[in-house]
């Protein structure tokens, strides 16, 4: 007995002596999971941003679902498709999945397993016996004891994960609704294009049948008239190119909604008067409020930074599961049974028990291999570090250009506003000088251009403000909180 003692405990004292990696202690690891922001924004805020001023006076809960505020049908159709057929949604729903298996695994390395056995025979089992029947069935038990905490830590860090793929599926149904959102209001900035350069494509051909009417009655150089005729031709070729553009907006949101084409565009020509309406005043989404906040706390709404935190902790666990496998580790066996068995008309019948072996497993030789494993959990540590981190200056990059160019889009706006109202002027004197028969037809139509080329311009400047509010939207995190189930925002789309 002192001979056993004396090789249990020297393992012991071998498993001790091997030195442990450096395991961040519990205050470390909160710090390590913070986010590191600066503590103002260096961006401008929104010109005029303050709740008030918004459509649904400061509703955070608009903000899941902003884009129904356009007050369009076909475009809240469209995005519930997007988030009910989404491959990328499905994926993130696989992956939580999976994780949700491993946190059953997990669960069950720290539960004592199970098993029903049952077994049945016949036969000689010793020379000139007579043939015998052989039934049982019993319940074998093992379970390895958790000394070290491995298998508890095991557990958490797969419920963290697995909290994190759910936290992902949250940021693949706002990145599906911020690319839906602009797919589609990319298409009525194009339909609404479309009708400008329709516009000014007529009012060019109009000027060079003039300018080739004068240039044969010798009023003109020919010169005039072919430059004229080119402009034209450029006109019709720009034309050309954005129906193609606007073509190439659907198919995207065929590939985005999974509708078929035929039908998408039965609707969208159905309810194409809505498409001068949508404006940037009406993509407005309360987060104004939000986003005077510092920015560690606005980021703390992403659910991808929330992710990346869960994987800072996750991974700290990771260590400490490791670690322990350095140290002897106990299971018992056990197992309990009824059996019977019948020879020359004979029955015998009864219970069998037994209890063990109880096995101490000690680590003598895989030192190297078990701290191996560890310094890669301490490595995969650090890294869930530097990448909540990265994430975090991302997501600030990503709220302050969102910001940057909201600021200058609503700063063009108030000055292609101003352009297009004196081009709009101007077009309006130059048609009375004409009816006088002060001004010719061709000071008419470079007028009439100049003012579908300023309200290009402001068109322009909508579809980018529209833009920075839908890269807003996403940068924020969409409205996501830390207690939106999938299920229900799943349904409310």
């Amino acid at each position: 007995m002192n001979l056993k003692l004396s090789v249990i405990t020297m393992a012991m004292l071998l498993a001790a002596c091997g030195s442990a990696v450096k395991m961040p202690d519990a205050a470390q690891v909160q710090s390590d999971a913070q986010i590191r922001a600066a503590s103002a924004w260096q961006a401008p805020l929104p010109q005029g941003g303050t709740a008030s001023m918004l459509p649904h006076n400061g509703s955070s809960a608009q903000l899941v679902n902003w884009w129904t505020q356009l007050g369009d049908p076909i475009f809240d159709e469209l995005m519930h498709a997007a988030q009910t057929g989404n491959a990328s949604l499905a994926a993130a729903l696989t992956r939580i999945a999976q994780a949700r298996a491993g946190v059953a695994r997990a669960d069950d390395a720290r539960s004592p397993n199970l098993n029903l056995n049952a077994q049945g025979s016949r036969g000689v089992q010793q020379p000139k016996a007579p043939p015998a029947t052989n039934l049982s069935v019993g319940l074998q038990a093992s379970w390895e004891l958790d000394l070290w905490g491995g298998n508890k830590a095991s557990l958490n860090a797969a419920e963290l994960r697995a909290r994190g793929a759910e936290l992902s599926w949250h940021e693949a149904r706002v990145a599906v609704a911020a690319e839906m959102a602009s797919a589609y209001t990319g298409y009525r900035y194009c339909e609404n294009l479309l009708q400008l350069l329709q516009r000014d494509a007529a009012s060019r051909e109009e000027t060079a049948r003039l300018a080739e009417l004068t240039a044969k009655a010798g009023f003109s150089a020919p010169a005039t008239a072919q430059l004229a005729r080119a402009s034209s031709l450029d006109a019709s070729a720009s034309l050309t190119a954005t129906r193609a553009q606007c073509d190439a907006q659907i198919k995207a949101l065929v590939s985005l909604s999974g509708m078929p084409e035929a039908s998408l565009r039965e609707k969208l020509k159905a309810n194409e008067a809505l498409a001068g309406k949508i404006s940037a005043q009406n993509a407005l989404f309360s987060i104004a409020g939000a986003i005077t906040q510092v920015p560690a706390q606005l980021l703390a709404q992403r659910p991808d930074i929330a992710s990346a935190q869960q994987a800072v902790t996750a991974a700290a666990l990771d260590i400490r599961s490791a670690d322990a496998r350095r140290y002897p580790s106990l299971s018992l066996n056990g197992s309990i049974g009824a059996g019977s068995v019948r020879q020359m008309g004979m029955t015998s019948e009864g219970l069998t028990w037994g209890i063990g072996p109880i096995a101490l497993n000690l680590p003598l030789t895989n030192q190297d291999v078990t701290r191996s494993n560890a310094e890669a959990a301490v490595a995969a540590y650090n890294e869930a570090v530097a990448s909540l981190q990265a994430r975090s200056r991302q997501a600030v990059s990503e709220v302050e250009t969102a910001l940057v160019q909201l600021n200058a889009a609503a700063l063009r706006g108030t000055q292609t506003k101003a352009a297009a109202e004196g081009y709009a002027a101007s077009l309006a004197a130059t048609q009375s000088r004409y009816r006088a028969g002060l001004a010719s037809l061709v000071e008419l139509e470079d007028s009439r251009r100049t003012a579908l080329f300023a309200q290009q311009n402001q068109l322009a400047v909508e579809r980018d403000r529209i833009a920075a509010w839908v890269a807003l939207y996403r940068a924020t995190g969409g409205g996501w909180t830390q207690d939106a189930p999938i299920a229900s925002t799943a349904t409310n789309k």
